[in-house]
């Protein structure tokens, strides 16, 4: 059988955090629309997903992944185009805190723009945001993608990040295949309380 990959794993951990048809969620990172599309239909038509990302080509995909769905019980989609540094702007204020799930998968789309990456600063920006967002018990999963340029450095910030998070605020979780250092991996982690910066 072996163990689930990263990107199940992380579905299993939202799919057992999400409310069923009241939720709301954010996919930080469109891409080809795999995590938009399974917020979506955990969450179901009275809760809302919001997806980012800076190409209009992973919003596009991310569009037609959604349209081929049958599914008529689908959560609200809204599409952004724009960087999740700057997600907070777009939630609504009274869903600020209220965040049940938020969902990164660093790196660049598949079969697009290699040259377009997820950088370190605008990811760590955009981490701080999503714990404000985050309700407490919501929880945040990174898929950190060592294994290409530029990949270990930002994975190495987000786990950095990570880590420095205090208990009180945050558990913090790891899920690694260790005889592959390149390898794709998972941070998850589950806000416990607000955290207020300076």
């Amino acid at each position: 059988m072996g163990f689930l990959s990263v990107l199940s794993y992380a579905h299993k951990l939202v799919a057992e955090r999400l409310d069923a048809h009241t939720g709301y969620a954010i996919d930080a990172t469109a891409g080809t629309g795999v995590d938009t599309l399974m917020l979506a239909k955990t969450v179901g038509r009275k809760g809302q997903v919001f997806s980012f990302d800076i190409q209009q080509d992973a919003l596009d995909r991310t569009q037609a992944r959604l349209d081929k769905e049958q599914d008529t019980s689908l959560a609200p989609v809204q599409l952004i185009l724009d960087s999740h540094a700057t997600m907070n702007q777009y939630i609504p204020d009274h869903l600020h805190g209220k965040i049940q799930v938020i969902m990164f998968n660093l790196g660049y789309l598949p079969s697009g723009d290699l040259s377009i990456i997820t950088e370190p600063d605008s990811t760590l920006t955009a981490l701080i945001s999503a714990f404000d967002l985050l309700a407490i018990r919501g929880i945040l999963t990174i898929v950190l993608y060592p294994g290409h340029p530029g990949g270990s450095e930002e994975a190495e910030a987000v786990q950095a990040w990570a880590s420095t998070l205090p208990v009180a605020v945050a558990q913090s979780i790891i899920y690694r295949q260790l005889q592959r250092q390149d390898a794709p991996y998972l941070i998850a982690i589950e806000k416990k309380n607000h955290q207020h910066h300076e």
